[in-house]
């Protein structure tokens, strides 16, 4: 599928982080089909069992997703919200140190809430998880007093990844 651009890293966050040595640092694409796209690994230190990746790990990407899927659909940083609910579905061992295929699509959306549907694939397409988000949308100096989205989004780094 063509990708039609790519989001913005932040610094901190455990998923998209680019200075969180800890963290996903994984990349996202707004798709030509208006969803959002992920080409990413989980690392070592995101285990649970050995082989597998922590579960709240797993939900966290199923939920990033989630907001980067309003970001797609309007092609719009400035959209903003807060989880509701994530109902998060694990339907076969994720692994570390092996790329995933992440998806998040737009299936409900109001003037204050939206609602997403997330997956984690495989290389081979095989679904490993997924979930279904409910969002209120919230302006980011109302969710957090002080909070600049600029500063804290501020990495947009070139992969010339053009399909997924």
């Amino acid at each position: 599928m063509k990708v039609l651009s790519k989001q913005r890293n932040s610094r901190m966050c455990a998923i998209c982080g680019l200075d969180n040595l800890y963290g996903v640092q994984a990349p996202f694409y707004n798709m030509a089909d208006g969803s959002v796209m992920s080409l990413f690994s989980y690392k070592d230190h995101h285990q649970s069992y050995p082989g597998r990746v922590h579960g709240g790990l797993i939900s966290a990407m199923i939920d990033e997703m989630g907001l980067r899927g309003l970001w797609a659909k309007h092609l719009d940083e400035t959209l903003f919200g807060v989880t509701m609910t994530l109902d998060t579905k694990y339907r076969k061992p994720v692994p570390y140190g092996t790329l995933l295929v992440g998806k998040g699509v737009v299936t409900a959306e109001t003037a204050r809430a939206f609602e997403v549907d997330s997956f984690i694939y495989d290389q081979s397409g095989t679904l490993l998880a997924n979930g279904h988000i409910k969002y209120m949308r919230l302006a980011p100096e109302i969710i957090s007093s002080g909070a600049d989205v600029h500063e804290e989004m501020p990495y947009l780094i070139n992969d010339n990844v053009t399909e997924i």
